[in-house]
């Protein structure tokens, strides 16, 4: 049997199972918005450190951090270091105070302990959603690549279908769906990437020193080096990887979804650590597939060694890690994406809404946003692009404010309480602060530290603006439009 008749066999398999899951605990799911947003804040801490680390370990990191480590070298590891390492930042220094509060979504935690403020809830919301938008795409548009590699078939039907899928089963069971699955996912990366990756590191006899002089006997010494890598652009390739993921609400979703803090503290740790070690190795890989073909596109990398190096039975079971990995992340994102859109774009400005309904506009959202992350992911010039983008958009507008927020208290002793407004941070200093980071992020024309840049002039806006307007009150939270 071919590998490509393989690859479509565990698919239908792998989807097959995952329907069953979602069809099973739909009802629960459904039964209100607590529920398909966080579960009711029930979850253990097995099931909190198998969704967070499945989640974490989408197809992107074994494609696009491998094709970036093939591209690239070793610098990528300053990427890979603020993105993957910011989750264990991230769990000792946020996720216990997330756990012990009930929130569906963290800008709604920004809006109630910091801003009070609806139209920079939203705000929060737009940006926040634009990182759970581009790893959709991502999972989707690595899926077309290994497609089209393997069995030669047109990307964008691939994309279109693997769409649908993540679409039919995160719209059946919200986030119950997405635990519940990653369980089962987040297993099989373990069993089945730990066994990749003794395999992926043979050409070179499991040795980095060997790497390296391979990759000199190629032509490729630099990509073993540090030397000649702007300061500015690794600790930029840091800044970016670590802003974005601090604003991410699949992990603040995970926090407020576990039973207590500790279960949201420890969940995350644990699969930020390992998750880390996996990533970097991904990367290390890239340049083990660069000794082999020195001819490949940076995202073709993985699916070429699939295709050609490794004997049938290998590329079936590296298939069904990347299948596992991509669809957990997929659903997670396109989960919390819609859970963002209804409970901080829709629900502010429209409080008349019933649970029943808001359930039903996050399923209408799951779809608008699943359709939108795949033509996203088909016009996407690379799958790391499509991340790097919205991490440093979402990071730049919402990591000053939170940040600030946390630190310039109104009651220095009183610890911050669900309910009660604990900052110094105003309205109009929220909003400004959020507008100009996300936007001079994006200003080509500030340089390689434009990143560092867009942080530092937001926190002195919402500071600034902060001291000279009004705080906020129930009557502005109320009537702001």
């Amino acid at each position: 049997m071919d590998l490509g008749t393989l690859l479509w066999i565990i698919t239908i398999i792998m989807c097959g199972v995952f329907l069953v899951i979602s069809l099973k605990v739909s009802r629960k799911a459904q039964s209100s918005f607590l529920n398909y947003a966080i579960g009711g804040k029930s979850f253990p801490i097995y099931l909190i450190l198998f969704t967070q680390f499945a989640t974490i370990m989408g197809v992107g990191n074994f494609i696009g951090h491998a094709g970036k480590g093939y591209q690239v070298g070793l610098p990528w590891l300053a990427f890979i270091l603020g993105e993957q390492g910011s989750k264990i930042i991230f769990a000792l220094f946020f996720a216990g105070l997330a756990g012990k509060f009930t929130y569906n979504t963290f800008p709604e935690m920004i809006d109630d302990i910091i801003a009070r403020d609806k139209v920079t809830r939203a705000l929060g919301g737009i940006l926040a959603s634009m990182i759970m938008i581009a790893w959709v795409g991502g999972q989707g548009k690595a899926f077309g690549h290994i497609f089209n590699i393997v069995t030669g078939a047109n990307p964008i039907p691939i994309i279109l279908l693997f769409t649908v899928v993540f679409i039919v089963y995160t719209t059946l069971g919200g986030v119950y769906s997405v635990v519940w699955t990653d369980l089962f996912q987040g297993i099989l990366v373990v069993i089945f990437g730990t066994a990749f990756y003794i395999y992926a590191f043979s050409p070179v006899n499991w040795s980095l020193a060997e790497l390296g002089m391979r990759l000199s006997e190629v032509g490729k010494s630099e990509l073993w080096s540090f030397r000649g890598t702007n300061t500015i652009e690794l600790v930029t390739k840091f800044i970016t990887g670590c802003i974005g993921i601090l604003v991410a609400q699949i992990y603040w979703q995970r926090c407020f979804a576990a039973k207590d803090k500790k279960t949201a503290r420890n969940g995350l740790l644990w699969s930020g650590i390992v998750a880390i070690i996996f990533v970097v190795l991904t990367a290390l890989v890239g340049m083990v597939i660069l000794t082999l073909n020195q001819g490949l596109a940076p995202d073709d990398a993985m699916p070429w060694f699939m295709l050609n190096y490794v004997p049938t039975g290998i590329a079936a079971m590296i298939f069904a890690l990347i299948l596992a990995a991509g669809m957990s992340s997929a659903d997670s994102n396109l989960n919390s994406a819609s859970v963002l859109i209804t409970n901080d774009l829709v629900k502010p400005f429209n409080s008349h809404l019933k649970d029943a309904q808001l359930v039903k506009c996050a399923k209408i959202l799951t779809v608008i946003i699943g359709i939108f992350a795949s033509l996203a992911a088909i016009y996407a010039s690379s799958i790391l692009d499509l991340f790097s983008r919205a991490y440093s958009m979402a990071g730049g507008g919402l990591v000053p404010l939170l940040i600030v927020g946390l630190l310039w208290k109104e009651r220095r002793d009183e610890a911050f309480e669900m309910g009660r407004k604990n900052s110094k941070v105003t309205p109009w200093g929220a909003r400004i602060g959020i507008v100009s980071g996300s936007i001079l992020t994006q200003i080509t024309a500030l340089g390689a530290n434009r990143v560092l840049t867009a942080l530092v002039i937001s926190v002195f806006l919402i500071i600034v603006v902060s001291l000279l307007t009004p705080p906020s009150s129930p009557k502005i939270q109320e009537d702001t439009p």
